[in-house]
């Protein structure tokens, strides 16, 4: 969507005086939206509300959390090069400098008839547009040893970033030189297809450094590697042969955690020194409980023109939780896209004006194979009116041809800006 077209409808808001049609809790004039969530998708869609309306739609952001800690770029504190400082951002200038009310709190349910968010502190906010970006949560029934005491202390995904992500590396620090680091894999659709393979390179570089007797065992559920697979292997073969193990087909139906033993749907028993389960995956808890989640009561269908929820009106639905389109990833660059084309469509839509036809959205995913050399994956996606969904543009974006010092540049560059797109 084209910046005109946003500044012309921002404009339009402020000369119409807009006012709310729905009494809201905290006073004040102007249409009212809610954001659950402060993620890629959220924090975006809350800070552009604000932006492309000048100031006119009045925005809350619940997130539990105090500060953004990004996904992408997680995968470097596991191997070392990066601190979880460095890829934390407070969310002081959503209300600084955009005016973003933060309230620091969970959603309990959500009332779409009533339009009302009801949170665990008690407080309830209504609204007349709510997005709802919850990211992902894990389908633990999957994995019935991850439900015993302690279990989930030991065992870590770290694929949310915060204090699973410094645990793990605490527990490769701890880990004896010779010993086998195990993770393993989910069946696709799950949050950033590349991850797992990246991290399975930062293991493997720290090893080479600092244990290089130990090995690192990829146990996928999926047939083959989902994204850059000649380019990951190439990495395994070439940089870290005899530290990597790929092993496609193995799908892990549940969890030891007192011994360290993963179990497999057709495959031996395996047992390692430290495991990395990286659960199946589905729309976060909130979501699933207001019944947005209704592609196999997992992902949210939403309308891509608006991302409006095809289960409920007045809400929207964003990120790593929809049902994504063919050829879309769960990327926190694409979560960002979604951010700001439903900002635009909800704008348009509370001064009863046309919503873009055609959103075009871009995405560039940068995987680190070492802690300097990069590969990189991006695409194009384009609105389709007769099917109604994302398609890919044909001839838009590209794959690496091979890993360098140069895209880790980039890479660090792309991180820093998209930060900023989302929290300055």
């Amino acid at each position: 969507m084209q910046r005109r077209h946003f500044l012309q409808t921002g404009s339009a808001l402020g000369a119409m005086g807009l006012v709310s049609g729905c009494a809201t809790v905290g006073g004040g004039s102007g249409p009212k939206v809610v954001v659950i969530g402060g993620g890629y998708a959220g924090a975006t869609a809350a800070k552009y509300l604000r932006m492309w309306s000048e100031h006119k739609i009045q925005v809350t952001l619940v997130e539990p959390n105090d500060a953004f800690i990004s996904c992408p770029i997680s995968n470097l504190v596991i191997g070392g090069s990066k601190t979880i400082a460095e890829i934390t951002t407070p969310y002081d200038n959503l209300t600084k400098r955009h005016g973003v009310n933060i309230i620091k709190d969970r959603v309990n349910t959500i009332d779409a008839e009533k339009r009302i968010v009801k949170l665990a502190g008690g407080t309830e906010l209504a609204y007349d547009r709510l997005i709802v970006s919850p990211g992902v949560d894990f389908m633990w029934e999957t994995l019935p040893g991850m439900a015993k005491a302690g279990a989930k202390d030991k065992v870590m995904h770290a694929w949310k970033a915060g204090e699973q992500t410094v645990t793990l590396r605490k527990q490769l620090e701890a880990m004896p030189d010779g010993g086998v680091f195990a993770m393993s894999i989910p069946l696709a659709p799950y949050r950033c297809p590349p991850g797992p393979y990246e991290r399975a390179c930062q293991v493997a570089e720290y090893f080479t450094k600092a244990k290089p007797k130990s090995k690192v065992l990829i146990l996928d559920a999926n047939d083959d590697v989902t994204s850059k697979g000649p380019l990951f292997k190439k990495a395994w073969t070439e940089r870290y042969k005899g530290i990597v193990e790929y092993r496609g087909k193995h799908r892990v139906t549940d969890v030891d955690a007192a011994t360290n033993t993963l179990k497999f749907e057709f495959n031996d028993d395996i047992k390692a020194s430290v495991l990395n389960v990286i659960p199946e995956m589905r729309a976060g808890d909130i979501a699933v409980n207001a019944g947005l989640a209704t592609a196999n009561k997992r992902w949210c269908e939403v309308d891509f023109l608006t991302f409006e929820s095809k289960a409920a009106k007045n809400v929207h639905v964003l990120g790593d939780s929809i049902q994504i389109a063919p050829g879309m990833p769960k990327s926190g660059h694409m979560a960002n896209q979604h951010g700001k084309t439903c900002a635009a469509a909800v704008i348009a839509l509370l001064m009863g004006k046309e919503v873009n036809p055609m959103p075009i959205y871009n995405n560039t995913c940068y995987s680190f194979v070492s802690s300097e050399d990069v590969v990189h994956v991006a695409s194009v996606h384009r609105y389709d009116a007769e099917k109604k969904t994302m398609l890919t543009v044909p001839g838009s974006g590209g794959v690496s041809s091979a890993a360098n010092e140069l895209e880790g540049r980039y890479a660090h560059a792309w991180s820093r800006n998209i930060w900023a797109d989302t929290l300055a």
